[in-house]
């Protein structure tokens, strides 16, 4: 930018010393404004030129907000107004005024071919090593391009978005997105508002596989920090989406984002329906008095949603920066079901069958909401101090009617009905501070208190003799509080070459369920420390060595402690388990990082030790098993993943996962042991190509290997999705056609063989499709994916 304002600032003078021969004066005003963003073009050139000679007479710049003023002794002339990456104007020599010429507001419109030609000689981005985490800083290559964070995540190593914007990290969807370094609505799951945010708001992204003690210590697949520029003038961003499927996939979304020197307001609005369709089967034999129950049957969840997000973040000045935004979402679920059951004997004679039905209907209105306020320092740019709180809330009034109607047999006809008053409450308030000293060493600390409180009312009631009657053995209010206290502190040495981070959190946990009926009440108040270690070793600028340890926590939550749960199925129970205690892991990872001329390639291996594990337990009796999860032992995993992304031609890049682990599983449950060891992998391959026409073909394909658990042996499974994308208007509308699970081939099958019973599921959603349509205005191109519920 330096470089080119002192071409400039030459230019003009030199126009202006052609300028001084003439003699009569006359005065040329105006103001330079960007037809698309609206924003005044600072830095544009203004030239007077000669109708005879073709030569440039005198000309000027424009100052910061667009404007200019000039004069000249000429009297055949014409105008030509330009700057780099947009299309020049020409303006023949207007009306006189007096001695004065008003040009106006004169508006300039991108060269997309000069865009194009800068593009290809630009500044290219580049990942960078660091101690926890690596550093994707994006270049001039994407920045000027005007693609949505969701593409620029898309060239990040390890990093993969597929058609439909879901981002996955080493294959792994479980993935955490922050921005700025904390959880925000624009990163929340299913909102898609990533894609209001352009390449050229982002200075880089960071990616953390293995996070250390800032973080929290339960479970994540990895972190994706999205670090934003701050104080730039980037004009209004925006998307209009609309998309229609089979089966019933039809949403609107409106995502806008207005940036100034000061303020940044995003927001979203979107609505829609779609219905997720099932189909089931399930069969329990048992063993002891030869009788089989065996289901078939499908399921139909239809879904109407609208959401709305506002937000805003302040630049007070270059150092500090406060942010306040909100989400709310509202739904309405209607999920209608039929399942043939049939009951047989040990001749495999049908003695008793029935058709069980179920229509449900819920809303669910959820609220979101954030504060967050950050300060830099001058002293370092890496120095900071950022305070953040944020809330939400849940509830879900749920309602189902189930009707059992004998075919066989001479059982009476049922009808049962359930009710839920389901509320949840979470508040989370952070303050992280980060001080380097010493060039290379780094302090980092700071705490965190999250809250969360859960009520579920549910509660069963029979249909006898014409009343209805409630059911005690199924009914009740089951109240879950919890709340974590955190403090943590980094230390962190980085050199050139070599670098050492230890770290050291503190957790105080406090848990309480409460189930009101019955008066049970169980209080758990635990303290844990959690450290974490992470070294690196840089061999070039292309070949990294990290190797990280960290102690991990996994919470029980609600829906495995909570010990009610839905009547769907009478014979297949799943509950809950007040008294279950955490899971404890230490986990070990090294990793290799090889950056090579098109492509990167990592390479993991890691190990992983489980305390206290939680697994489902059946219990089987009289046809009926009752799933209930339990803390049965220790786990030991060892494994390998390498995942690399290779681009050997222009238009053709090839991303591939794959892991594979050997687990060795010890422990006692009543008595009998269930000391086993097995193993399982998954592999995920996808290709990417960039046709002719500005079209985009993306194919993948999955496969999940067979494995066991303490009862239960898991299928195999295998499916592919494909998707296609037609860029047209200079990428300001976009057509995008998505196939999930292309050969309806996703099939989750598991089944349990015990001395006395047999246990089989089986559950298929089959294949989705779905087309949109999304228009980009403002500046950079369409924005896809903006109108989806929020999960």
């Amino acid at each position: 930018m330096k470089i080119r304002k002192y071409l400039y600032i030459y230019f003009t003078l030199l126009l202006s010393f052609v300028g001084q021969a003439q003699q009569n004066t006359i005065e040329i005003s105006g103001k330079v404004i960007d037809n698309d963003t609206k924003q005044p073009i600072e830095y544009a050139t203004i030239s007077v030129i000669d109708k005879i000679t073709k030569k440039p007479i005198t000309g000027t710049i424009t100052k910061p907000n667009g404007t200019f003023s000039l004069k000249t002794e000429a009297n055949n002339f014409y105008i030509e107004v330009s700057f780099i990456g947009f299309t020049t104007k020409t303006i023949t020599k207007e009306k006189l005024e007096g001695n004065k010429i008003n040009l106006g507001t004169i508006f300039l419109s991108e060269n997309q071919q000069s865009l194009d030609e800068v593009v290809v000689n630009a500044e290219k981005s580049q990942t960078e090593f660091k101690l926890d985490k690596r550093i994707f800083n994006v270049g001039t290559d994407l920045s000027t391009t005007g693609a949505s964070a969701l593409e620029v995540l898309n060239n990040v190593p390890s990093v993969n978005v597929n058609i439909e914007g879901q981002i996955s990290l080493r294959g792994s969807t479980g993935v955490q997105i922050l921005i700025n370094g904390k959880p925000s609505v624009l990163a929340s799951a299913g909102s898609n508002a990533l894609g209001t945010i352009t390449a050229d708001m982002i200075e880089q992204i960071e990616v953390i596989t293995n996070p250390s003690a800032k973080y929290d210590a339960a479970g994540t697949a990895g972190i994706i920090n999205i670090i934003m520029k701050k104080s730039e003038k980037k004009g209004l961003n925006g998307s209009v989406t609309l998309n229609a499927g089979v089966p019933n996939s039809n949403s609107f979304g409106l995502s806008v984002n207005k940036r100034t020197e000061h303020f940044n307001i995003f927001s979203q609005i979107g609505f829609g329906k779609r219905t997720f369709p099932e189909d089931n089967k399930s069969i329990n034999t048992d063993f002891t008095n030869n009788t089989t129950i065996s289901s078939v049957g499908s399921r139909e969840m239809n879904e109407k949603f609208n959401n709305f997000i506002l937000g805003t973040d302040y630049h007070i000045n270059a150092l500090n920066v406060l942010t306040l935004s909100g989400s709310y979402a509202y739904e309405v679920e209607d999920q209608n079901s039929e399942a043939i059951y049939s009951k047989t004997d040990a001749t495999n004679t049908v003695t008793d069958s029935w058709l069980r039905e179920e229509l449900t209907e819920a809303d669910n209105p959820k609220l979101r909401y954030e504060l967050q306020y950050k300060m830099n320092f001058k002293r370092h740019k890496e120095q900071s101090l950022l305070f953040s709180a944020l809330g939400s809330s849940f509830k879900k009034d749920e309602s189902s009617v189930f009707n059992n109607t004998t075919i066989v047999g001479n059982e009476p006809d049922e009808l049962q009905e359930a009710r839920t008053d389901y509320a949840l409450e979470d508040y989370t308030f952070k303050l992280d501070y980060t001080h380097p000293f010493l060039d290379d060493f780094t302090l980092e600390s700071g705490s965190q208190y999250a809250i969360n409180k859960v009520t579920n009312d549910y509660a069963v009631s029979d249909f006898e003799n014409g009343t209805w009657v409630n059911n005690p053995d199924l009914t009740n209010v089951f109240n879950f509080n919890q709340n974590v206290l955190a403090i943590y502190s980094t230390m962190a040495y980085e050199g050139d070459i070599w670098g050492i981070k230890l770290g050291l959190r503190l957790e105080n946990t406090d848990i309480s369920t409460f189930l009101k009926t019955s008066s049970l009440e169980n209080n758990k108040a635990y303290a844990n420390l959690f450290p974490t270690l992470h070294t690196s070793y840089k061999f070039s600028e292309n070949m990294s060595f990290q190797a990280g340890y960290s102690k991990r926590i996994n919470r029980p939550g609600l829906r495995e402690l909570n010990p009610f749960s839905n009547i769907r199925n009478n014979f297949s129970i799943s509950t809950g388990n007040p008294d279950l205690q955490p899971e404890y892991t230490d986990s070990f990872e090294i990793t290799s990082i090889h950056k090579f001329e098109n492509g990167s390639l990592n390479t993991s291996f890691y190990s992983r030790y489980t305390k206290d594990i939680i697994e489902r337990v059946n219990t089987f009796e009289d046809n009926i098993n009752i799933s209930k999860p339990e803390n049965i032992g220790t786990n030991r995993t060892s494994g390998l993943e390498v995942n690399g992304k290779y681009n050997p031609l222009e238009w053709f890049t090839l991303n591939g996962d794959l892991n594979w682990n050997y687990f060795n599983r010890k422990g006692t449950f009543e008595t009998t042991s269930f000391d086993f060891e097995g193993n399982r992998w998954s592999a995920n391959l996808t290709s990417k190509f960039k046709l002719p026409a500005r079209i985009d073909l993306e194919i993948s394909g999955d496969y999940r290997s067979r494995f066991k658990t303490f009862q239960n042996d898991i299928s195999d499974n295998i499916f592919a999705d494909i998707g296609i994308r037609k860029k047209i208007f200079k990428g300001k509308t976009i057509l995008n056609l998505s196939v999930r699970d292309v050969f309806a081939s996703r099939i989750d099958e598991s089944s349990t063989t015990q001395p006395t019973y047999y246990l089989f599921n089986s559950r298929q959603r089959g294949r989705f499709i779905t087309f949109g349509i999304s228009y980009g205005f403002g500046k950079g191109e369409a924005m896809e994916f903006s109108g989806q519920r929020i999960r």
